[in-house]
């Protein structure tokens, strides 16, 4: 080897090692950054020629792509199961536990208990206006509940339509991010910190909607749903959704009342067998506006139906006429099942027995359809009233099975039903988030080690001295030649 290769060597060397410290930092420098790729300097021996010495051939960023999809697939999971746990868990408080005293189970027992209390003395003033209190307090309570549920559904909308501006947004940003990266990578330009952004984009709606990622030689990537629904192809998808201003228990997604979700104007499902966007965030909130809190209303509505049938039972109160409501009407008719979707926040007090609306307490007493003031100490009524909150009979609503149940039954089904949506959820919120920990954990054991980044760089700092020794004693050589 000549002095002149051998210089040609170390100053190859000196410079490989530079970078090589560039490299180093920037790794330690982002060690924290979301979406960094750790970096490597790619080298290879100088072997063609008369060359001799060390070349670099580029910067690698490194990335697993399958440990990365399994990680993103497991965040949309999280992001469904979390959904659906944060709103039933909202259904379960607006109900209540029985040792609340502003649950729903403890507004039927407190009618139930001023029943018992104004039957013992049907001549008592006091206790016949403690029963139109409680009556009052329990309708108002199902109303509370029943208002309650549908704005849960008019949060999830409103999520929707959130998450669809976030969605199109982000495709979009990521489709230029693509050109900007194509452009670089046919300069031949280092992309790494573009792609970096654009992970951490597609990081961001990953939690929507499942994600499958490709990414092509030109450094493009392509997006697509886990059944193929194409994201982000040359050209990002376009999501139509139109959220409604306001939602009642009568509106419903399958007869046209709601939004559905578009992706270039056509209409794809979020739920059910052949979900083509069903496993993300997005699946979730649809499902709680569909599916979870139109069953929890109708569970309600099956309540409300069952109180005002008990009340309303032919034969019960001879003085009403048998299309006039008992003590609970719909909006002030008679209740029916033909009519039970949306019952409980129309359910009210009858008005016969309401003195603020021109009725009189007494009617509790002598009969609803009663023009006169009957026997005081008369409690025929108020006892087959009694009876027939405490009767065990079949339950009329679809929402729950035909066997027969007292009402406080019935209102502790509903919660216990409600509560074993919740738990399930729960389960299934615990399961997914441990998932997605251990993944998360291994992908970010394959990120920055900045432990050995700095023993990297140690041998960096040797190698450049030890090239710099070489270059040293070169010029040693070189000078006592030239002194000969």
């Amino acid at each position: 080897m000549t002095i002149s290769s051998a210089l040609s060597a170390a100053l190859s060397g000196l410079s490989a090692s530079s970078r090589a410290a560039a490299v180093v930092s920037d790794n330690i420098a982002n060690a924290s950054t979301e979406g960094f790729g750790p970096r490597s300097l790619s080298l290879s021996s100088i072997s063609h020629g008369s060359g001799r010495g060390v070349q670099v051939n580029g910067v690698t960023r490194a990335s697993d792509p399958v440990l990365l999809g399994e990680r993103r697939a497991a965040g949309a999971g999280q992001g469904a199961a979390d959904t659906r746990a944060a709103f039933l868990k909202k259904i379960e408080a607006l109900i209540g536990t029985p040792d609340s005293a502003a649950s729903l189970s403890a507004k039927f027992d407190a009618f139930e208990a001023s029943l018992v209390s104004a039957q013992s003395r049907p001549d008592s003033q006091s206790r016949l206006e403690a029963v139109l209190n409680s009556a009052t307090d329990l309708a108002g309570t199902l109303n509370g509940v029943s208002d309650g549920i549908q704005s849960i559904r008019r949060q999830a909308d409103s999520a929707i339509a959130t998450s669809i501006d976030r969605l199109n947004q982000t495709l979009a940003s990521i489709h230029d991010l693509n050109g900007t990266i194509r452009t670089a990578v046919s300069r031949g330009e280092a992309a790494h910190g573009l792609i970096d952004r654009q992970q951490a984009l597609i990081d961001s709606i990953a939690e929507l909607v499942p994600i499958r990622e490709t990414r092509n030689e030109a450094g493009m990537v392509g997006l697509y749903t886990t059944d193929g629904l194409s994201l982000l192809d040359g050209r990002p998808a376009q999501f139509g959704f139109t959220e409604a201003p306001a939602i009642t228990p009568l509106m419903t997604l399958a007869d046209g009342d709601l939004s559905g979700l578009t992706v270039n104007g056509r209409a794809v499902s979020t739920t059910g067998a052949y979900a083509t966007l069903g496993g993300g965030r997005l699946a979730g909130l649809f499902a709680v506006r569909d599916d979870i809190a139109p069953e929890a209303q109708a569970r309600l509505d099956g309540v409300a139906l069952d109180l005002t049938a008990r009340l309303d039972a032919p034969g019960l109160d001879p003085s009403r006429a048998v299309t006039d409501p008992g003590l609970f009407s719909d909006d002030g008719a008679l209740a029916s099942v033909n009519f039970e979707a949306g019952l409980s926040g129309r359910v009210q007090v009858n008005a016969a027995v309401d003195p603020d609306r021109g009725g009189a307490v007494w009617r509790l007493r002598d009969g609803l359809g009663a023009v006169a003031e009957g026997t005081p100490g008369d409690p025929t009524l108020l006892q087959g009233a009694l009876d027939a909150v405490q009767a065990d009979r079949p339950t009329l609503s679809a929402a729950y099975s035909g066997t027969s149940r007292t009402l406080s039954d019935l209102s502790a089904d509903l919660l216990s039903l409600t509560s074993m949506d919740r738990q399930f959820a729960d389960s299934e919120q615990a399961e997914s988030a441990g998932k997605y920990s251990a993944l998360r954990e291994m992908e970010l054991s394959h990120g920055v080690d900045t432990d050995a980044q700095m023993q990297r760089l140690l041998e960096i700092e040797n190698a450049y001295a030890a090239n710099a020794r070489v270059l040293s004693t070169l010029n040693d050589m070189i000078d006592r030649l030239l002194g000969i």
